[in-house]
Order: C-alpha cells, then sequence, then structure tokens
C-alpha cells in the first residue's frame, strides 16, 4: 500500500478525488446497464427496478445517515483533540449498526410477499408478487455487509481521507456489476434458467461487492492504525458514552430522513405510475417498463449528473463542520458557494446536453424507445435538482438546522406524493405523455425543498449569494452556444437510431462540439479560475506539464 493512501485532502481536492471515484464508478454503473438489459428483457429489468427500489429504502434506514454522522463527529472532535471520544465513537457506531441491520434483514426476510403485494396492487400479466418477493429477498443480504462498509467510511472521511474509502467504492462497483452479468448471463444463456432466478443472483452482487469493499477498507485501516488514533488507549475525555449516542442518533437521523425521502421518491413515482398507468388501460408490458423507466433505468443515465454532489458532499460535510465548530462564518460562507458553483459550472452543460441527446443515449443503452427518450430528457432536470438539493441540505445539516432539514425535505416530498397522480392525469388529457406528470412533480418537489433551503440559510446563518448568482448569469452565454453548436451538429451529423455503434458515434461527437463550445468560453471569461481556485488549477497544470 502506498504511503500516502491516508494522506488528508483539501476540500477542493477532496471534491475532485471522490467524484472522480463516484463518476468511474457510475459509469461502470451506467455501462453494464446495456448487456443486462439484454440479457433479462423488460420483465426482467422491472424485477431487478422493484427488489433495488424497496432495497435502497431500508439500506436508508440502515446506514445513510451513520457514516456521514460518524464522519461528523470524528471531525468535530479531532478538530477540539478529543481522542478517546472520538474512537469511542467509532466504535458505539459499529456496535448500533450491527443491531439495526440484523433487524432490517430479518424484517426483509419475513414481510417480503407483503411489500411486494404492496407495490404490485393489481397489476396483472407481468412480474408475480412470489417473483418481486424472491428478489427482495436475495437483495437484503446485502443489508447485513453494507451499512458496516459505511461506517469505516465515515470514519476515514471524518479525517478527512478520501481516497481509500473512494477506491473501496470502485472494487465494490466492480465486483457487483461482475456478478451481475457473470450471473444472468450464465442463468439464462447457459443454464436456461428462468428470468426470475438471473435477476435474484444479479441482486446479490451487492453482497459481493460489499463484502471485498469491506476487507479492503479493514486491510487499510488496520495497517495504518497510527495514523488514525486507534492503536492505543487515549485518557478518557470528559464525554460519556450516553452523550456521544445521544450525539450519533441526533446527527444519523436528519440524513436518514434526507435519503429516505429520496427513495421513497421512487418508490411512490413507482407504485402511483403503476396504478395510474393501469388505470389508463396501458398494457402491463407498458406499464412496468414506464414504471422501471422512471424508477431506475433513466437515473441510471442521469447517475453521471448526479455523481457530482454525491463526491461532493463526501468532502463537503468535514470541511463545513471544520468552519463551523471554529464559528468560521466567512468561510462556511464561502465553501457553501463554491460547492453551489462547481456544481453548476459543471451539472448544467451534462443536464442539457443529455436532454438534447435523449434519443440516440436511451438507444444506445437500451435500444429505441419513444417512451424511454422522453422519459430521460425530463429526467436528467430531476438530477440537477437533486443535485443542488444535496449539497443545500448537506449544508444545513453540516450547521445543525434539524428542524429545516425536515421541512424542506417533507414539504418536497409531499409536494411530489400529491400531484403525481394529478399531472399524469391533466398530462393524458392535453396529449402529453401522462408518465412524464410523475417526473415533472419529482422535479417540483426537489424545487421547493431547495427554496425553503436557500431562504433559511440566508434569515438564520446570513448566507450571500450574490457571487453565485453572478456566476450562474456568466453561464448563461456559454450554454446558449453550447446548445446552438449541439443543434447544429445533430442536423449535420448522421445516425442510424437502430445501431448502438452509429448512436455512440453520433453522441461522442456531438458532445465534444459541445464541451469544446462551453469550457473554452468559460475558461475565457475567467469562470474556471473564480470557481475552482487559481491555485488549485495551477497545480493541475503543472502536474500535465510535468508528464
Amino acid at each position: 500500500m502506498k504511503k500516502d493512501a491516508l494522506k488528508k485532502s483539501s476540500f477542493v481536492e477532496g471534491t475532485v478525488i471522490a467524484t472522480l471515484a463516484i463518476i468511474f464508478t457510475k459509469i461502470l454503473g451506467m455501462i453494464y446497464v446495456i448487456p443486462f438489459y439484454a440479457i433479462v428483457g423488460v420483465q426482467g429489468s422491472a424485477l431487478y427496478a422493484y427488489a433495488y427500489t424497496i432495497y435502497n429504502i431500508f439500506l436508508d434506514i440502515s446506514s445513510a445517515g451513520l457514516p456521514i454522522a460518524i464522519s461528523k463527529i470524528i471531525n468535530e472532535y479531532n478538530t477540539l483533540n478529543m481522542m478517546d471520544a472520538k474512537v469511542r465513537a467509532y466504535n458505539i457506531g459499529k456496535r448500533i449498526m450491527f443491531f439495526i441491520a440484523v433487524g432490517i434483514f430479518i424484517i426483509l426476510m419475513l414481510f417480503a410477499p407483503f411489500i411486494a403485494k404492496a407495490l404490485l396492487g393489481d397489476l396483472k400479466g407481468g412480474n408475480t408478487v412470489n417473483d418481486v418477493s424472491f428478489a427482495i429477498r436475495c437483495v437484503s443480504f446485502a443489508i447485513l455487509v453494507v451499512p458496516f462498509l459505511s461506517v469505516e467510511k465515515g470514519y476515514l472521511q471524518g479525517h478527512k481521507i478520501i481516497r481509500v474509502s473512494s477506491i473501496s467504492q470502485v472494487l465494490e462497483q466492480i465486483v457487483r456489476i461482475a456478478i451481475i452479468l457473470g450471473g444472468s448471463y450464465l442463468v439464462i444463456k447457459v443454464f436456461d434458467g428462468t428470468v426470475t432466478l438471473a435477476v435474484g443472483i444479479a441482486v446479490l452482487g451487492a453482497f459481493f461487492g460489499g463484502i471485498v469493499a469491506y476487507s479492503y477498507i479493514k486491510y487499510s485501516v488496520s495497517k495504518n492504525k497510527t495514523a488514525l488514533g486507534l492503536d492505543k488507549k487515549y485518557k478518557k475525555d470528559d464525554i460519556s458514552d450516553k452523550t456521544i449516542l445521544k450525539k450519533i442518533f441526533s446527527y444519523a437521523i436528519p440524513f436518514i430522513i434526507i435519503n429516505i425521502v429520496s427513495s421513497l421518491y421512487n418508490f411512490v413515482d413507482m407504485t402511483l405510475l403503476l396504478r395510474t398507468m393501469n388505470y389508463l388501460k396501458l398494457s402491463a408490458q407498458d406499464v412496468e417498463f414506464v414504471t422501471s423507466a422512471v424508477a431506475t433505468w433513466a437515473p441510471k443515465i442521469n447517475m453521471i449528473v448526479t455523481s457530482l454532489a454525491m463526491g461532493m458532499s463526501t468532502s463537503f460535510i468535514p470541511t463545513m463542520v471544520s468552519a463551523y465548530t471554529l464559528k468560521k462564518w466567512d468561510e462556511v460562507n464561502n465553501k457553501f458557494n463554491q460547492a453551489i458553483q462547481i456544481l453548476l459550472v459543471v451539472s448544467i452543460p451534462m443536464t442539457i446536453g443529455l436532454s438534447m441527446l435523449s434519443k440516440e443515449v436511451w438507444s444506445m443503452f437500451y435500444g429505441p424507445s419513444v417512451y424511454g427518450s422522453y422519459i430521460l430528457a425530463l429526467n436528467v432536470f430531476t438530477g440537477l435538482a437533486i443535485n443542488i438539493y444535496m449539497i443545500s441540505s448537506s449544508a444545513l445539516q453540516g450547521l445543525n438546522k434539524f428542524k429545516i432539514v425536515y421541512l424542506s425535505t417533507i414539504t418536497g416530498f409531499v409536494s411530489n406524493a400529491l400531484l403525481d397522480v394529478p399531472l399524469m392525469l391533466l398530462y393524458s388529457k392535453i396529449g402529453i405523455p401522462p408518465f412524464l406528470g410523475a417526473v415533472t412533480s419529482s422535479i417540483i418537489g426537489y424545487s421547493l425543498s431547495i427554496i425553503i433551503i436557500f431562504i433559511s440559510l440566508h434569515k438564520t446563518c446570513n448566507l450571500k449569494y450574490k457571487n453565485t448568482l453572478k456566476v450562474l448569469l456568466k453561464l448563461i452565454i456559454p450554454t446558449c452556444l453550447m446548445i446552438l453548436f449541439v443543434y447544429i451538429g445533430m442536423r449535420i451529423i448522421p445516425v442510424n437510431i437502430n445501431s448502438k455503434l452509429s448512436c455512440m458515434i453520433y453522441i461522442i461527437l456531438n458532445a465534444i462540439i459541445g464541451g469544446v463550445v462551453y469550457i473554452g468560453i468559460v475558461y475565457k471569461i475567467g469562470l474556471f479560475d473564480s470557481v475552482f481556485g487559481k491555485s488549485y488549477l495551477s497545480r493541475i497544470k503543472k502536474k500535465f506539464i510535468k508528464k
């Protein structure tokens, strides 16, 4: 293992490392769906979507809040040089995780049929309750591993050590995809097994990927106990275990609520789509296609956009906590605005580009589909909203503004749930594909949450957004010119929508055209320097010049 494997990372550097790792894993996650979708077909892909939607909800309950809570507490105690409390918080976190993970595993095993029935309702002609129950039970084994992995990541991230957890993420994804593709292919193509069994094997990939990633992190931690403060006993701090326990739950619960609500967006959309599309007399195959496309397959492609916020939040939380603990309000303001600005500069062109090329992108991944391209074209804007929501809600949690977290999150979720069916029926009435109503309601829900967060941060913490607004206004010209040149490229470059290779070449060429125009103009007007910082960009340039 390299000596600098546990080197601490600055905010921007940590963001880049974590984001690159996440983008790489998400690219793998995007690519594997092409052969997997071809192997299991529409029905199998819908079954996979059902299982993972349920899994994500219970995974959020078991582990979504704990790693960030541990990260926050470790960073806080480290900053205050309370080493004994730091180590005890880590050990207490692991004990909590054991009871939660085992409990949720048992619940999923016992109640899988009831969950499947609640999800499918009266839908006939597609996957059965037994099929969905089997898939849920298979994926539930991951709950016994992945939550513990998240605690280890939280401990490392609390020390601003990003590399090890990023590498573990890559390993986890590689193993998971190998099981998904290898297992499903062998079941269907070699042993002539059922689609249900193939999907069951595929979702077990999360369990095996978690084991490999967890083993790597434990090995890295055991080799570097001194650097992590785990090699000796410290003089006991005044902080009691009860205080630490209370602090863990007080920090974790808001994160759990936020992540559960995010997963419930998908669950509610999926459930209401199944029922509303069935009510509107779509065929069972179309209903399952649309439902899985909105809940799983469009977001899979959209991961490249949402991964930025995931990477940023990994290094953003400890940095924000450090500044808040030391009451450096100017730094809190600057870091928050820098995070939003990086998000806007990178996410906006990717979102618009994906939307413009949605027809060809969907065809490259899953084959030609009018429904699929419509869903993707609008769904990418949900990804942009999720990005801003994740970073802004992370800021609230870093500042301990938990009541506002609850208010903004629940308001957005309830708005989405209430608007789903009315918008679908309205769209059907006026000739717009009705399933786009569910996507629109998600965008509205996240947007309401963002507005509440921004207003509250301004009122309670005096955060100002003048510079961020300037960045947004400066992005108008490069974005518009990018749209124009991509539009021209789309009219000039030929494409065969039935050929994946032709679609891929078409997408790459148009992405190069749009990327060159956008990056060139943004660089020319100095946005990269003002957003990322001249010193960091200079270091990057020197690295490339040396090579």
